[in-house]
């Protein structure tokens, strides 16, 4: 009987796997005590110690003190720790196809388990545990110590989702980082090298700079945004990505109007690596920590429970009554209890905070049944890529031990595409699923739009409603549901909890009283922080807010006096701008900017980061670049034009026009006052201050 996919354990490999279990168990007992416990003689331990030492698996010290027998340590090296992960792996296909040919042999019929084909197969019983990537407790106070000498890489915010969950076993089967082998499988036809599904690269992006330190096979320690060492990776697989094919396939179209193709584009790093991980520590998180678990902690509490079916409820939003029957609909048709696990990581630009979220989730729970119904935290950086990634969701939530999944209307999409259209079709995601299902091993629950029955009283599937020209079909988006939060509107009990239209309100107070950020753009000359300088007084004489300038050459001045004029050091003191906005914006203050601002990305970049806490209103000073260098009393445009100055924008480096600004002024020809009365009339049209 043979696994297609998997190799027996070697002859060499039962031993080196017996050697280096034993040494992640007891890192501190003697040469004695190891040779007892995997049952060879001292002599033979030292051949194996010294081949294992030799291959990079262990690092051999010297011990201080009298006891001869214990003169020397023995650590695993993070090389060694990613062996015995899969060495553990082999070992367990083995005993697994041991077991079912015992168990046919004396039943007389085949094993009840499906036949592990692969390794996404093995272990499908979801209430086992799952394999983590985690050496032990004395063994990662080792490593952390030798890891400190490692060439290091800080995690990005998304890379820290990812690896936390490769190590807690949330993206099982993987072992790490994709190779690149399994990165073009991933990315060409949803399945890793060796046939398993797995529709979503996970890749460690770094930069140029940083791919050129690092060799082949040379491990590197990779820290959180403290300095915290919470992994090793070796790696592997160095490569420049075709990005521009990963966002064709991946997410359907090249197209920057998608959250995660314009990541790709203009936050990854150019270079990726791959490479299997050896975990040290989970990432810590302060906040609602009683509600974070791994999915060895999630599937424990079902076997505590005694669920055998779990019906998994994926939100980025807070929820509403239509949620709430949605999910009443899903548990009763599945006969299966409840999990509701909301994205806690990485979501969609301008998605209300996980905070906010999460208090909402909180102040709804007790309207579902305690006994068959709980809640948990998912650390997940979404990409919002609609098909795939509801596949992705199906087998996160498979090694968290859940049997049935709800996939929505549009699950994950992003919204429009630059032609204005909806990047997916609203049932493409269902589709997917659909089609892999019994792979996975998880089972969908498909669920449509819910609308409310005026007359009725009640939320129906709008797909489903065969009586719709007789009946009041009552409905609020998303987007009508911010307006009235803005604005101070009632939010009808038919559609939301009081106790969350409350949490909601605490967090989105009507736009008259927020922080928000007016951020002008143009070239040199045209304007920009004359008429911001006018509009700061303007607000400044109305009151009720406190109002920052953030002028480009005072920026320069005190925030950036450092950088140059290339496009890396421009993008940076953008960034710095955008980042002081987006707190001034945060604490209800008001920021004006008055930067160059040539590039499109960055300019987005800065609205993200902003619009996360309050409004951002982009001003293009649309003055010709003719009228800019007539106006020039420096002299920079003529320098620009001898080639003095390097990298000029309008001259010798370009500038993107904004394509849809909030506003657009024209200066030729008009005063001051009335380009900045211009930019009060549109702050009042968007509820931001008060109307006169």
């Amino acid at each position: 009987m043979s696994t297609p996919g998997a190799k027996p354990i070697t002859d060499e490999e039962g031993p080196l796997f017996q050697l280096l279990r034993q040494l992640d168990l007891s890192p501190d007992a003697s040469q004695r005590q190891i040779s007892s416990a995997i049952g060879v003689s001292l002599g033979r331990l030292n051949a194996q110690l010294r081949a294992a030492a030799e291959a990079g698996f262990i690092k051999i010290s010297e011990r201080a003190g009298p006891d001869r027998r214990q003169r020397f340590a023995y650590t695993l090296t993070s090389r060694g720790a990613a062996e015995k992960a899969r060495l553990t792996d082999r070992f367990l296909a083995r005993k697994f196809l041991e077991y079912q040919a015992l168990h046919a042999e004396l039943t007389g019929s085949a094993s009840s388990y499906i036949p592990p084909t692969d390794r996404n197969r093995l272990m499908q019983n979801y209430l086992a545990p799952i394999p983590e990537l985690f050496v032990s407790y004395d063994s990662a106070q080792k490593l952390k110590v030798e890891a400190g000498d490692l060439v290091s890489h800080d995690l990005t915010p998304r890379q820290i989702c990812d690896l936390e969950l490769l190590m807690n076993g949330g993206f099982h089967p993987l072992k790490g980082f994709l190779s690149e082998e399994d990165y073009d499988g991933v990315v060409e036809n949803m399945r890793l090298a060796d046939g398993s599904l797995w529709p979503m690269p996970i890749t460690l992006d770094v930069t140029e700079a940083f791919a050129e330190k690092i060799e082949i096979d040379q491990d590197i320690a990779l820290r959180d945004q403290e300095g915290v060492i919470l992994a090793t990776m070796t790696v592997t697989d160095k490569w420049v990505p075709n990005k521009s094919r990963e966002a064709e396939k991946v997410f359907g179209a090249d197209d920057d109007a998608h959250p995660a193709v314009n990541y790709l584009h203009n936050t990854a790093g150019k270079v990726y690596l791959g490479g299997p991980v050896t975990g040290i520590q989970q990432p810590v998180h302060y906040d609602f920590r009683a509600r974070r678990d791994t999915p060895n902690e999630l599937r424990a509490t079902f076997r505590k429970l005694g669920w055998r079916k779990v019906v998994a409820f994926q939100t980025r939003n807070p929820l509403h009554r239509a949620h709430q029957e949605l999910t009443f609909r899903a548990a009763r048709e599945s006969q299966a209890n409840l999990l509701i696990h909301p994205v806690v990581g990485m979501t969609k630009p301008g998605d209300v905070d996980h905070f906010t979220r999460v208090r909402c989730y909180e102040a709804v729970l007790d309207k579902y049944p305690a006994s068959t119904t709980t809640m948990s935290l998912l650390p997940l950086a979404m990409r919002m890529a609609g098909p795939r990634e509801a596949v992705w969701h199906g087998l996160i939530r498979k090694n968290y031990g859940v049997t049935h999944f709800i996939v929505g209307r549009d699950h994950a999409g992003p919204g429009k595409n630059s032609a204005g259209e909806d990047f997916y079709g609203p049932y493409d995601a269902q589709e997917l699923f659909k089609q892999h299902q019994e792979e996975m091993g998880i089972e969908m629950v498909p669920f449509k739009h819910m609308v409310y029955v005026e007359e009725r009283a009640q939320y129906e599937p709008n797909d489903e409603i065969t009586d719709k020209d007789k009946v009041n079909i009552l409905n609020i988006s998303g987007t009508e549901l911010r307006r009235r939060l803005q604005e101070g509107l009632e939010i009808p009990d038919w559609f939301s909890f009081p106790e969350v239209v409350q949490e909601l309100r605490r967090t989105k107070p009507p736009r008259s009283k927020q922080g928000f950020t007016v951020f002008f753009t143009g070239f040199s000359g045209s304007g920009k922080s004359t008429i911001a300088n006018a509009l700061m007084t303007k607000l400044m004489e109305m009151g009720g807010r406190p109002v920052t300038l953030l002028d480009g050459d005072i920026v320069r001045k005190n925030l950036s006096s450092e950088l140059g004029f290339s496009k890396e050091h421009r993008d940076l003191n953008i960034r710095r701008i955008g980042y002081v906005a987006s707190e001034i914006t945060k604490n209800g203050g008001i920021a004006i900017c008055a930067p160059i601002a040539p590039y499109a990305a960055t300019r987005r970049a800065v609205r993200e980061d902003i619009e996360q806490y309050g409004a951002f209103v982009e001003v293009h000073v649309a003055t010709t670049i003719e009228e800019c260098e007539r106006r020039d009393r420096k002299g920079l445009y003529k320098l620009a034009r001898e080639g003095k100055i390097k990298e000029f924008t309008g001259i010798s480096d370009p500038y993107d026009v904004p394509a849809n600004p909030e506003l657009r002024v024209e200066t030729e020809n008009v005063d001051v006052d009335n380009c900045a009365h211009q930019v009060i009339l549109k702050l009042e049209s968007m509820g931001l201050i008060a109307g006169h």
